[in-house]
């Protein structure tokens, strides 16, 4: 948003006055000497990650989710990161890998955002540094057309551990989808419900996600952080990988939704973020989450379809807008 520029009555953006600043940034946690996990945990780390790594502590994450800039020229609130080619990216990225991974426990899970472009240089490091096991690809509901090519619409995330032993309850991310040509036998619904919101399936996830919205303006959770991942995203990965007492790392944490999330969930959580507008806003977006730990398209230990409700949420939120009820 530009400056001066006034919002709409129904923009929920979030942001922060000048006094909030103050007071928030009173919060964040400045790495100068070697940390504990007591010293980390629960804390918004105000750095950068290629100084803080050397004080952080060792094999402390059951999560590590990493979302670094992608191979693109991007604006981050006046922080540019320039693209380069693709021998340079990966010499950073693989130097990047080679400083967290110490800071990962033997049975931890990586997952790795990036967008089609920097997948084709980041997939061989991933799989020179750890296992993949599979690439999720989820669909935005954002893109701009071209005219010579097709509207670049998905992102994609490495599922990456380190050996054998690792965690992962697919029962805690389950779908609930629409029933559209409902079969029966005897009579009876197969493999599916009847409800008086409608006809439902219960299934296991694949790794092709396009159930996923893209935070704008009448939507709670959003910001004006240029790259902001959705809650409903994130919540998958950290209820998949990260056990209930498990601790979430974030070395790019950005306006804090891997937090908010794992704190939502009542997972631990550090995130490092060298942007102090950002990590204020992820602070505010901490406190909001102590009063009201809703995700938006995950209800009644489900996740639902884009754009539809479970009648437990109309009820809660049908005085809410539109934008806020989308799931």
């Amino acid at each position: 948003m530009k400056t001066g520029e006034t919002r709409t009555l129904k923009n929920r953006t979030i942001q922060c006055e000048v006094d909030e600043y103050d007071r928030l940034e009173e919060s964040l946690f400045k790495v100068y000497q070697t940390s504990t996990v007591e010293d980390i945990k629960d804390r918004v780390i105000w750095g950068d990650i290629w100084k803080v790594a050397a004080y952080l502590p060792e094999a402390f994450a059951d999560l590590l989710i990493l979302d670094p800039p992608y191979n693109h020229s991007k604006d981050f609130n006046g922080r540019q990161f320039k693209k380069q080619n693709a021998d340079d990216y990966a010499q950073w990225f693989d130097d990047l890998l080679v400083l967290l991974k110490p800071v990962l426990k033997p049975q931890a899970t990586v997952y790795v955002c990036s967008d089609w472009k920097t997948s084709i240089i980041i997939g061989p490091i991933l799989d020179r540094h750890f296992r993949i096991r599979n690439r999720i690809t989820w669909e935005r509901d954002k893109g701009r057309g071209a005219r010579r090519n097709w509207k670049n619409n998905s992102e994609d995330v490495w599922f990456c551990t380190i050996n054998e032993n690792y965690y992962f309850d697919i029962s805690s991310v389950k779908m609930k989808r629409k029933v559209i040509a409902p079969y029966r036998s005897d009579g009876v619904p197969k493999d599916w419900t009847e409800s008086e919101d409608g006809n439902f399936r219960i299934t296991f996830p694949s790794n092709l996600w396009t159930d996923i919205t893209v935070p704008f303006w009448s939507m709670p959770e959003n910001t004006d952080h240029p790259t902001q991942k959705p809650e409903k995203l994130v919540a998958k990965l950290i209820l998949a990988s990260s056990p209930p007492d498990g601790l979430v790392f974030d070395p790019f944490l950005g306006s804090g939704t891997s937090a908010v999330v794992a704190r939502k969930l009542g997972r631990q959580f550090c995130g490092i973020e060298i942007d102090r507008q950002f990590c204020c806003w992820g602070l505010k977006r901490l406190e909001m989450a102590q009063l009201n730990s809703r995700i938006q398209g995950y209800d009644e230990g489900v996740f639902w379809e884009r754009n539809s409700l479970g009648s437990k949420a109309k009820i809660l939120h049908q005085s809410t807008t539109q934008g806020e009820m989308l799931l």
